[in-house]
């Protein structure tokens, strides 16, 4: 199964745009969608939504996020993973990371894992 991301609304709305417009068979949700938790919901949910439905969170949250994972899993969840972008990155590096992580992943791979970018 091909991964799918949740872009977190703390990042910047030009990944998901570019993320669409790269990779156009790679589903891409933001928060706030239609679908998807709505803007302000609270990390925990986020989790929650994410392991429902088999989504990656892509976020900026290096802080509270490990709290929230190990939370999550305390309390025998699961998720598919966590990427964090790296702020050293410029957008286009961490969107071509997003990309090669996207085609060369196996199946629950990055599952209950926080991964920081870059991973290659």
């Amino acid at each position: 199964m091909a991964l799918k991301y949740l872009i977190d609304e703390n990042v910047d709305p030009i990944y998901t745009i570019q993320l669409r417009r790269l990779k156009p068979d790679l589903f891409v949700l933001a928060i706030g969608d239609l679908t998807t938790p709505p803007k302000g919901t609270l990390d925990p949910e986020i989790l929650l939504w994410c392991e429902e439905h088999n989504f990656v969170l892509v976020t900026n949250n290096r802080k509270s996020m490990p709290l929230h994972l190990a939370d999550h899993i305390a309390q025998n969840h699961h998720v598919p993973g966590i990427f964090i972008l790296n702020p050293k990155l410029s957008v286009g590096e961490n969107l071509e990371q997003l990309l090669l992580v996207a085609e060369g992943s196996l199946d629950n791979e990055y599952q209950d894992r926080i991964e920081f970018l870059p991973l290659f």
